[in-house]
């Protein structure tokens, strides 16, 4: 809508996880490489956590593009199922016969052809997304899964995606066994607010121009502080800013323009659902000296990190602040 005005061959703030617009943060060049090197030496189950709008359906979208060399992808999206629509759900990824076959039929299946494929030298690989929506009973199925082995390896390799409650049901007692074979483990950390500059313009470059619009500090200030470093977030700003600054016949973005479109979303209570004391922190995170700002980030951190998120990784419960 707003690509001819700023001469841009694609939207760069779609909200889509489209892997040619992917930016590698320290902590997804992190869990790209664990997961690359996970698949590359038959790991056990790999886990890929991260909040809601961080990059992982993007990651495992990269991964799934880049199609390692005889890996066979199996791909699960919808985890709302019973056990055995996930066996069918998994048999037909892979590519076979599922209608009117119960659960022991699809079981044999699934292990013939698991075994076919290892003796041609391929390697299955299954992805659960939204992996946060299995029940306990679910998760141990998918263990049992793991099970299907010959003398020498495993049949199938597993990969568990999803948001950070993910963690807390596999911390169940019941669950050990399957805690103890997650081999690789990686989280995905919020943006910090150099790498939130550092995203959008990569966003703009692949879109066409770097310099397409001038996001100016105080912008990119704000944008990092009402998103908290969350991909997601930064898109919706973004993306609207450039729709009011087209509109508006602009090609720089201030910081009292963030301050309209945050309003325009009523953004904390649309995406984040804060309380009135956390709004009153976020607006004076913006308008603060920088000094201020540094201990409302780490007022926040304290707060945040209470309920198992730590959005600034400023400094670590306990430890003395710096600034």
């Amino acid at each position: 809508m707003y690509e001819s005005y700023f001469k841009l061959t694609k939207k760069p703030f779609d909200l889509l996880p489209n892997p040619d617009f992917m930016y590698l943060s320290k902590s997804h060049k992190r869990a790209l490489t664990y997961l690359n090197y996970g698949i590359k030496e038959r790991s056990g189950f790999i886990l890929l956590t991260g909040e809601v709008g961080s990059g992982k359906t993007t990651i495992i979208r990269d991964l799934i593009k880049k199609n390692h060399e005889r890996v066979l992808l199996g791909k699960i999206f919808n985890t709302r199922v019973n056990s055995e629509q996930l066996i069918s759900m998994i048999n037909d990824d892979f590519g076979l016969p599922v209608h009117g076959k119960d659960k022991i039929e699809l079981l044999r299946d699934l292990n013939v052809f698991l075994i076919e494929q290892y003796a041609k030298g391929n390697q299955p690989t299954l992805v659960i997304d939204e992996a946060q929506n299995l029940s306990a009973s679910l998760l141990e199925e998918v263990r049992l899964l793991s099970n299907l082995e010959t003398d020498h390896a495993k049949l199938m390799q597993i990969i568990l995606v999803g948001q950070p409650e993910l963690r807390k049901t596999l911390a169940r007692t019941e669950l050990l066994q399957l805690r103890q074979r997650i081999s690789i483990n990686c989280h995905l950390q919020p943006l910090s607010r150099q790498e939130v500059e550092e995203y959008i313009h990569h966003r703009l470059d692949v879109a066409g121009d770097r310099a397409a619009v001038i996001f100016e500090t105080e912008a990119l200030d704000n944008i990092f502080t009402y998103s908290r470093g969350i991909p997601r977030l930064i898109n919706i700003i973004c993306d609207f800013l450039m729709l009011s600054a087209a509109a508006e016949g602009l090609k720089k973005l201030d910081g009292q323009m963030v301050h309209e479109i945050i309003g325009d979303l009523d953004f904390e209570n649309q995406y984040w659902k804060t309380t009135i004391a956390e709004t009153d922190k976020a607006q004076l995170m913006v308008r603060a000296p920088e000094t201020v700002r540094k201990r409302v980030n780490w007022l926040q951190c304290w707060s945040i990190s209470d309920r198992g998120w730590n959005p600034w990784k400023r400094n670590p419960p306990g430890s003395i602040p710096t600034w």
